[in-house]
């Protein structure tokens, strides 16, 4: 009856509005990328017009158990989940709880920005803009990698240590704590936890009945992915983001069938089953500009603006409006977009971390319906995916290859115990360089994932190689050195590959 059901609207919708996409298309890019990044599984859908034109899984969802990918089957959606946070906000302001401009402090009294007037002036609005003064993936250590204890409490009390790189308001940087902190004044203004207000306010409404707010409370856990990530160029189930500090930001797990019903949501102006759950006023400033973004124009889009909305990236396809946005987690990355002016919605899900594979199916599927001239977006991205590797591999090689050949120059010396000790950075906490076996150790405290082998690179600079390979997040330690003695140290990351939540950059030490 499913299967009959499906056929029918798919035909219903192509007779009554027009050609749609093929399946076979479809097929063809989503399998051509699964074999070409090495993506074990990925599910699309597509709704056109008030119909689903096509929902479906590729590939299996865990290279341990082979298991087939179904379009119910669930994977983590990511920051694809800043969309739910943003409407949750906007529920309360249809309620007359909260304004968009609301100061913040006004709801959470003890927070604390870098300076006091930044402080008094951050909005409601601030929070879910991306335009805080702070950099890429400020503070984002505090939530990445799992295994770390901190709690929303700590990014409350902590996020005033950050530094600013640029003015309030100034500019665009992609921020996860703030959006965090979003969810902590939906639990203050309307009294339930953000968890429970997300499903019965918004996932419950809209019948996305087999998606979680976050995995602790995900009840089916059979028909659900796991995430891969390559390792020295070998595919490697590994373990999943669990922590639900992160469930404002990224916490949901979902499929493309609840997925396309949250799209719908979006594309009915905040309606489902006759009842207007979110004011139209509403749902149209959450997909209104906020925060401009520079933007290239390239073929064959030649965007004319890009801008961060309420929780959507907003930008010109064409003369169409494009509503997206991505979301990733160690192995994991996902997209949810649509255009209003075309009534269509496309949803790609992943459990690998390449984002240019969903990319390749997202661009070829909305070229069709943009009437772009169809291209192979599989092999395009393909090309540069491989020449920015190559270009980060020349990078971390020579690193590697000269940190070995110091181990065995032994005119290269330096006293390890002027290393040695315990160091404190503002809001990350401590971390302990200690010797074992000869060997010098980085260990954080609060995030001991994050323990690895301590090596002379040159001059005053150390590199560190994590103990998990699955990161790929090796690091510099840039060290101050005072009589011989360290005495503090900055870090960044060694490949310009290395994901952006990594902010090592932002962490200034001192010893103990």
């Amino acid at each position: 009856m499913k299967n009959l059901l499906y056929t029918t609207i798919t035909l219903a919708s192509i007779t009554a509005f027009g050609q749609n996409i093929s399946n076979q298309t479809i097929d063809q890019v989503t399998e051509n990328a699964i074999k070409t990044f090495n993506v074990p599984g990925i599910s699309v859908a597509v709704i056109k017009d008030g119909a689903i034109v096509h929902s479906k899984g590729y590939g299996v969802k865990s290279i341990k158990t082979g298991e087939k990918v179904n379009s119910s089957t669930n994977f983590g959606i990511a920051s694809n989940s800043k969309a739910f946070t943003a409407a949750a906000l906007a529920i309360l302001v249809d309620e007359g709880k909260i304004k968009w401009d609301d100061k913040v402090i006004a709801i959470i009294p003890e927070f604390k920005m870098y300076n006091d007037y930044v402080t008094k002036e951050f909005t409601i609005r601030d929070l879910l803009t991306h335009r805080s003064g702070l950099g890429l993936g400020a503070g984002d250590l505090m939530v990445w990698p799992d295994g770390h204890n901190f709690t929303p409490k700590d990014i409350i009390q902590n996020i005033h240590f950050l530094q600013p790189v640029s003015g309030f308001r100034a500019k665009y940087d992609y921020d996860n704590l703030l959006y965090i902190i979003a969810g902590e004044v939906v639990e203050r203004v309307s009294k339930q936890t953000w968890l429970n207000f997300i499903t019965e306010r918004l996932l419950e409404p809209i019948g996305m009945n087999h998606t979680a707010a976050s995995w602790n409370v995900l009840v089916d856990r059979k028909d659900v992915i796991d995430p891969h990530v390559p390792i020295d160029g070998k595919l490697q189930v590994i373990e999943r983001y669990k922590n639900p500090i992160f469930d404002a930001a990224a916490g949901l797990y979902s499929n493309v069938d609840d997925l396309a019903k949250w799209l719908q949501f979006q594309l009915n102006k905040g309606k489902v089953n006759g009842k207007q759950l979110i004011s139209e006023k509403q749902m149209q400033e959450m997909i209104t500009p906020q925060t401009l973004q520079s933007i290239r124009t390239t073929a064959p889009y030649n965007s004319l603006f890009k801008a961060y909305g309420l929780g959507w990236q907003l930008q010109d396809m064409n003369g169409k409006l494009e509503v997206s946005h991505t979301g990733g987690l160690e192995g994991i990355v996902t997209q949810t977009m649509f255009y209003p002016q075309l009534n269509l919605g496309i949803v790609i899900l992943t459990n690998q971390q390449e984002g240019l594979a969903f990319r390749a199916i997202s661009n070829t599927i909305k070229d069709f319906y943009l009437g772009n001239k169809s291209q192979d977006w599989v092999a395009n991205y393909d090309k540069i995916l491989k020449q920015n590797v190559a270009e980060a591999d020349v990078i971390t090689d020579e690193v590697w290859k000269t940190v070995e050949a110091n181990k065995k120059n032994k005119a290269i010396k330096f006293d390890i115990k002027n290393l040695v000790g315990t160091y404190k950075d503002n809001w990350f906490g401590d971390v302990e360089i200690y010797e074992k076996k000869g060997k010098l150790i980085f260990e954080s405290k609060r995030s001991p994932q994050l323990t690895g082998e301590m090596s002379f690179y040159k001059d005053n600079t150390y590199a560190v190689k994590w103990n998990n390979r699955y990161f790929h997040a090796d690091a510099f330690v840039f060290a101050e050195m005072n009589d011989g003695k360290l005495v503090g140290f900055k870090m960044k990351p060694i490949s310009p590959l290395t994901d952006f939540s990594y902010d090592f950059q932002d962490l200034n030490f001192t010893r103990k």
